[in-house]
């Protein structure tokens, strides 16, 4: 049995955050996987869900707001035996991370992305996020918010997302589910899980979501696409949760001869003098 045991007992988190059941599901997939914290790496922007790195024994990083991912990448093709994945929220995902969230579903690096989805800016005392409802009044969006709000899972199912999944953090035996089978899949794995925030959103709450959210059974076929961004579309009073998309296909360094049949880049040997002749050329 693995060590992936918190570090902390004292959180930045607001009591009864929909933060909490996400930490210890994820301690819980990864138990399960059986996973050391030396074979780990969670990743963080800013914001609370960022923090996540700051809660669990494995390696960790913090970056900036909206560049989790970049770092992710780099960490996983220097090291395609370590186990990356990304804990950030909606703004820090779709909004300022937003651009690299596109063009990494294209490169399908194998990395996992969870979005603590709160539908609001909850570090920054709770303004308008991509995802956050029309009409949703905030200290902000006074008069209510007037842009349409943006559809992550459809958006990563129409970009080739190989994995898509929907969870709430309200169900936590469910998501620790999920998470294990997003950790598992070779390639990007997109997470969305709705993370109530218990100061900030008081629309979105545990109560709404679990009048709602409805898990997909063996009946649903996730390889179908057209059929899943059916179901992303799915919103208002029945929201399914569960993998809504699954496409195996190849992941990036799969592609690259070197990355793929090598070792990992980290255990390769440097050769200075190279490094200091490809350094003139920028003097």
């Amino acid at each position: 049995m693995c060590d992936m045991k918190f570090v902390t007992s004292e959180t930045a988190w607001c009591p009864g955050c929909g933060n909490f059941n996400i930490l210890e599901a994820l301690r819980m997939a990864l138990e399960r996987l059986n996973k050391k914290p030396h074979e780990v790496l969670i990743v963080g922007g800013i914001g609370q869900a960022a923090k996540t790195p700051q809660y669990i024994n494995a390696n960790g990083f913090c970056g900036l707001h909206g560049r989790a991912l970049p770092a992710a990448v780099a960490a996983k093709i220097a090291n395609k035996d370590l186990t990356v994945i990304v804990n950030t929220g909606d703004g820090d995902s779709y909004g300022e991370g937003g651009n690299h969230f596109i063009h990494n579903v294209r490169r399908n690096v194998d990395i996992t992305h969870f979005v603590h989805d709160n539908q609001i800016y909850g570090l920054t005392k709770g303004q308008a996020s991509p995802t956050t409802g029309v009409g949703h009044v905030t200290s902000v969006q006074t008069a209510g918010t007037i842009n349409e709000p943006l559809n992550p899972v459809l958006l990563a199912i129409a970009l080739g997302a190989g994995f898509v999944a929907r969870a709430f953090s309200g169900d936590k035996e469910h998501l620790a589910s999920i998470m294990v089978e997003a950790i598992q899949y070779k390639g990007y794995a997109l997470v969305d899980i709705f993370q109530p925030c218990v100061t900030f959103n008081r629309i979105n709450t545990f109560q709404w979501y679990n009048s709602r959210v409805y898990k997909l059974d063996d009946s649903y076929d996730p390889t179908d696409r057209i059929k899943a961004m059916e179901k992303a579309m799915e919103w208002g009073d029945r929201i399914p949760i569960g993998v809504i998309y699954r496409e195996e296909k190849p992941a990036y360094c799969d592609k690259i001869g070197f990355l793929k049949e090598g070792p990992p880049l980290v255990d390769m040997q440097v050769d200075m003098d190279k490094i200091k002749g490809y350094m003139k050329d920028f003097i």
